[in-house]
């Protein structure tokens, strides 16, 4: 059954969002961010200090389609309000692993010993800070942060060995602030 359904977004304060067609951006003191959605038979516009998603004639797909995009959206006003944070711990038990960023790209080197680094794509615009054995990457996209985060932890990942006897790695310790 087809019936009118419609979605709320309120704006912050000190939060600015511009609609351009399928187009968003949010620009706040963190920075700017946009993305482009697909939606098809949707409404998406802007009333007052507040985001509309809506569909006059929605059916269940219509209605998936309207709670992911305003996801979306919160996430967007969400990291240019405050940055996105993962922290990655560094584990070794016997070899000494060293990590160090290079353009995109972060070299893990001396991992199990290997010669030859492994290497982990970062996208460019995401801060990432090394310590000693913590890493902290910091973005004002979700997503982008998210990847960087995962590329480093799946860089380290050992295959064909025993995974109670080979602990060494870049673990994900905390996701935007929640302890994992």
């Amino acid at each position: 059954m087809k019936k009118e359904l419609s979605q709320r977004i309120e704006i912050p304060e000190g939060v600015n969002v511009t609609i351009e067609g399928a187009r968003v951006v949010a620009e706040g003191k963190e920075g700017k961010n946009e993305r482009e959605f697909n939606l098809a038979s949707l409404d998406l516009k802007k009333k007052d200090n507040a985001i509309v998603i809506g569909s006059k004639k929605s059916s269940k797909n219509e209605k998936r389609r309207m709670n992911t995009i305003a996801a979306h959206i919160k996430n967007l006003i969400q990291g240019v309000q405050e940055k996105f944070e993962y922290k990655l711990k560094i584990c070794f038990s016997h070899f000494p692993i060293t990590v160090e960023a290079k353009g995109n790209e972060a070299l893990i080197k001396n991992f199990l010993g290997e010669k030859t680094p492994r290497k982990a794509k970062i996208p460019s615009y995401d801060n990432h800070i090394f310590f000693k054995d913590v890493i902290t990457v910091t973005a004002s996209n979700i997503e982008t942060a998210g990847q960087a985060a995962a590329n480093l932890e799946t860089a380290t990942r050992i295959s064909n060995k025993d995974r109670r006897v080979f602990q060494d790695g870049i673990f994900i310790t905390s996701k935007c602030g929640e302890e994992i």
